[in-house]
């Protein structure tokens, strides 16, 4: 049998390494440049998960994690067996549903509605005036939403008295406090989200719109056989993201919104987890809380992403 040559490359000498080298010696700047954000990941985010094996044990600030003794799964069997626990589901889902149902078409509406405004000077206009409040900080925000509701000398109230109705006390009725996040929510970020979808439809195809126009199209159908379509792959990668962190909703601006009267709604995963392990000094077991609802996300997210894969084509990876 004939002996089968190899590939000049690999008589050379030169294989897929030596590729790799030449290349490296070419562009070492480029490669410079990523070596912060894997160093930013590999020290913030992959290294601190070692330390999730916390979880599965009894902490001891003494021994530290690794010498602190191994009690397996029991913080978890204590935390599924807490009364507290599917109070803490049902307000981390509900707020989150309600967060996804009503926040996510409203950026969609937005562009498309901008897309449509030929004139440039209101549609910048319109653009900074719901783009600036993304800007303001939580506890910022927070603050505006206390002062705006406050019972006696909120704007709120005040516009409530003028018309000769009573006065509420918005934050101290737990019904009211999910609108309360979601819609001060919406109105913060509906303006950032929408530049996504903006930048989407600027990526459409001009020809389909001329087509479109020759075919006598009226704008509704521009928008429902062109727009849509064209913005689908997009909006589909942010329902994802936005799914994946269903169980992963805000804890700062939830917890300066909570109150003793509204903790009945207010009290979510986050929150919780706060409170027992760093107010009450329970490592172990707000660790094995957060572990679960990390591992929820996780379960979240490569769901919906196959789903989506499925249904229109088009995913994560």
């Amino acid at each position: 049998m004939a002996a089968v040559k190899p590939p000049e490359a690999v008589r050379a000498g030169r294989g897929p390494s030596a590729a790799a080298l030449r290349s490296l010696r070419k562009h070492w700047q480029l490669y410079l440049i990523v070596v912060p954000p894997i160093l930013f990941f590999l020290v913030f985010k992959y290294y601190p998960m070692l330390n999730a094996v916390l979880a599965f044990k009894d902490y001891n600030v003494t021994k530290g994690i690794w010498g602190s003794p191994w009690v397996g799964f029991r913080h978890f069997r204590l935390f599924f067996e807490n009364p507290i626990f599917w109070t803490l589901i049902k307000n981390t889902v509900v707020l989150s549903g309600y967060l996804l149902l009503a926040g996510f078409p409203i950026p969609i509406l937005l562009a498309l509605m901008l897309n449509e405004v030929r004139a440039g000077r209101f549609k910048r206009f319109v653009q900074l005036v719901t783009f600036a409040p993304y800007f303001i900080s939580t506890v910022v925000m927070v603050s505006i939403i206390m002062l705006f509701l406050a019972p006696r000398l909120g704007f709120a109230n005040v516009a409530l008295n003028y018309f000769g109705l009573e006065s509420i006390n918005f934050l101290g009725e737990p019904g009211m406090f999910r609108s309360i996040y979601v819609w001060s929510d919406i109105w913060q970020t509906a303006g950032y989200t929408a530049v996504i979808y903006l930048a989407a439809l600027a990526g459409i195809d001009p020809t389909l719109y001329e087509a479109a126009k020759v075919d006598g199209a009226s704008r509704w159908q521009k928008i429902f056989h062109v727009d849509l379509p064209g913005l689908l792959p997009t909006i589909v990668i942010v329902l994802i993201l936005n799914v994946g962190n269903v169980m992963a909703i805000g804890f700062e601006k939830v917890y300066l919104l909570q109150n003793p009267l509204n903790l009945v709604n207010s009290e979510i995963i986050s929150t919780y987890v706060y409170s027992i392990g760093l107010l009450n000094a329970n490592y172990s077991f707000a660790t094995a809380v957060g572990l679960f609802n990390s591992v929820i996300n996780l379960i979240l997210l490569v769901a919906v992403n196959s789903l989506a894969k499925k249904l229109a084509n088009n995913s994560l990876w």
